[in-house]
């Protein structure tokens, strides 16, 4: 019996030891049942380190905060515990049940993945409100409103949507990143620059705010009915105070995150009347005046001139075409050039639009223009005016005479709509260059290009072997070629590091990559031996200065903490250089 016993125990201790040094990556969220005003989050928890870590879409759901890194050693009775966490905090995007799918990671060559998670959204809870909660005196301190200008307009008719962030003057806005912009489906849109815009006093539900303009859009409604205004959202990294003094008696301050959101706006698009409309309304919906120039009217034949058709006054300029011209079979006329000289403020678009004509007449004679109609929609008598211009007669002086026009001249008279003629053949192009060569015979050999490639290989020998011999000793040189690779390693993750600088959690993980990277070539060690205990011994060993290994030790320390800490970019770049040069100083003094 004592044997089995025996065997008992060696079997329980071996069975340990193997479960011990398997291998677990595993997700974990805060809970799988939320409402849409909560936040969820989820780690992904593994006990032996990785590369490679591609984390789900999270498509139902939007990344507030994360990824924040977290990892911790520990030695119990001589057995080391590992973990490594990867933390996101996300917020819902609607109601329903969703999958969040699985993480991948590759650890010591193989890829390990988590099981999906499913999570229910429901409507809105109530939170228990803590005056003394940071969250909730954010929530209550700071709003982005939508202001529109109309919520039922006509089709085509001009609304602005101003949307303003409102700051109690207790709190503090370190600085906001847009997370969801909104889309102007079925409406004409034109933003209105707000660059420049300075912080306003006014009031916000009857109590004193702070408020500035973000963003100003002009709309058009396309459509007739319930258009819908997609709302824009920010998160906002705020400062609100505590119930905790410091030693001279000011208020402490908490920073949090907080997500706000304008919330979507319906606007219900009157479509425009029927009675009255006339049969050749083109769409033109605001204030205008129509003019129509002639640029002469006395002329001879196969002499150009232009007719110039335009609108301007206050609306939906760019929206609509412009009336067409009517001219007899003799004058000939050429495709228009459209121009526009618009500009788009708050309160719509202003300015002008016309079409040129360029007409050639070819015969002798007088040649009416029928006057041009344009009709319009009126914003302010909500009823349709017809504008109509003055008949212009062109009178060509000289030129061959045409029986025909005659008969076309008195048609014209009489009201009768005649054919238009285009024609682009009216004026030929005249070629001024030739495109002759040269019939002398030219012989290779006694080209540059000849004597080049004859010289080029007796040229290439003595450089290829130069390159040949610097590569040789470059290859024998293992431990130089070791310390390049580590300064090439270290380098690329230090680059890395630079470009987010600005950006607390990217910089830090960068950065505290880099360092990693580099002792793990530099001293030929794994990842899960980075203690700071094993890192202080090896650089011992390599005979490097203790004031240069206690600063290393104090960047890792610091690329730890700084994801808790508010850090600014002077700190992020002291940071950068701090570690830039105990890089190169381990360099110089490792043996």
């Amino acid at each position: 019996m004592k044997f089995l016993k025996n065997i008992s125990i060696l079997l329980f201790v071996l069975t340990t030891s193997i479960v011990g040094a398997q291998v677990k990556f595993e997700a974990k969220v805060s809970k799988q049942k939320l409402g849409i005003n909560e936040r969820l989050r989820i780690d992904f928890e593994m006990n032996k380190d990785g590369d490679n870590f591609n984390p789900p879409s999270f498509s139902n759901f939007t990344v507030v905060g994360g990824p924040n890194q977290s990892v911790s050693n520990s030695w119990i009775n001589g057995v080391r515990t590992y973990k490594k966490t990867y933390s996101y905090f996300l917020a819902p995007k609607k109601r329903g049940s969703f999958t969040i799918k699985q993480a991948s990671i590759t650890i010591d060559g193989e890829t390990y993945k988590t099981l999906p998670l499913k999570i229910q959204v429901t409507a809105a809870v109530d939170k228990p409100k803590d005056p003394n909660d940071a969250s909730y005196i954010a929530s209550e301190n700071i709003h982005l409103v939508a202001e529109v200008s109309k919520t039922n307009p006509y089709l085509n008719e001009a609304i602005t949507v101003v949307y303003k962030l409102y700051v109690s003057p207790t709190i503090a806005v370190d600085n906001w990143n847009e997370i969801d912009s909104p889309r102007y489906n079925d409406f004409w849109s034109q933003n209105i620059n707000t660059q420049g815009q300075k912080v306003q006093n006014g009031t916000y539900n009857g109590k004193d705010y702070r408020f500035l303009i973000l963003r100003k859009a002009v709309l058009y409604p396309q459509k007739t009915g319930k258009l819908n205004i997609e709302p824009l959202s920010l998160d906002i990294a705020l400062r609100v105070p505590s119930n905790r003094r410091d030693i001279f008696g000011s208020l402490l301050m908490t920073r949090v995150n907080r997500t706000v959101s304008a919330g979507n706006k319906t606007i219900n698009v009157k479509p425009l009347p029927e009675a009255g409309k006339p049969i050749d309304f083109a769409g033109a919906v605001g204030d205008f005046k129509l003019d129509v120039i002639a640029s002469k009217t006395i002329l001879d034949a196969s002499e150009s001139f232009q007719i110039k058709v335009g609108v301007k006054g206050n609306g939906n300029l760019k929206l609509f075409k412009l009336p067409k011209i009517s001219l007899p079979s003799s004058l000939e006329v050429y495709e228009p050039e459209h121009k526009e000289q618009v500009k788009t403020n708050l309160s719509g678009m202003r300015g002008s639009i016309s079409d040129s004509y360029t007409v050639v007449p070819q015969y002798k004679g007088k040649y009416p223009i029928p006057s041009i109609s344009f009709s319009y929609f009126d914003l302010k008598t909500e009823t349709y005016k017809r504008l109509s211009s003055d008949e212009i007669v062109i009178d060509v002086l000289s030129g061959p005479t045409n029986n025909a026009s005659e008969t076309s001249n008195a048609n014209t008279l009489n009201n009768e709509k005649q054919r238009v003629v285009l024609n682009n053949d009216q004026f030929a192009f005249i070629k001024t260059k030739t495109n002759f060569i040269s019939t002398k015979p030219i012989y290779f050999f006694k080209t540059n290009l000849f004597w080049s490639l004859l010289l080029l290989p007796f040229l290439a020998i003595p450089l290829a072997i130069v390159v040949r011999k610097k590569k040789a000793s470059r290859d024998a040189d293992v431990y130089g070629n070791r310390i390049r690779k580590a300064d090439k390693l270290a380098k690329k993750y230090l680059s890395n590091a630079k470009k987010s600088l600005g950006k607390k959690e990217a910089f830090y993980i960068a950065l505290e990559k880099a360092l990693h990277n580099y002792l793990k070539a530099r001293l030929h060690i794994e990842t899960n031996d980075l203690s700071k205990d094993r890192i202080n011994s090896l650089l011992k060993e390599k005979q490097v200065d203790d004031e240069t290994i206690k600063d290393f030790i104090a960047i890792v320390e610091n690329c730890e903490l700084a994801r808790y800490t508010p850090i600014d970019i002077v700190t992020m770049q002291e940071d950068y250089d701090k570690a830039a040069k105990t890089i190169s100083l381990i360099d110089k003094q490792a043996r």
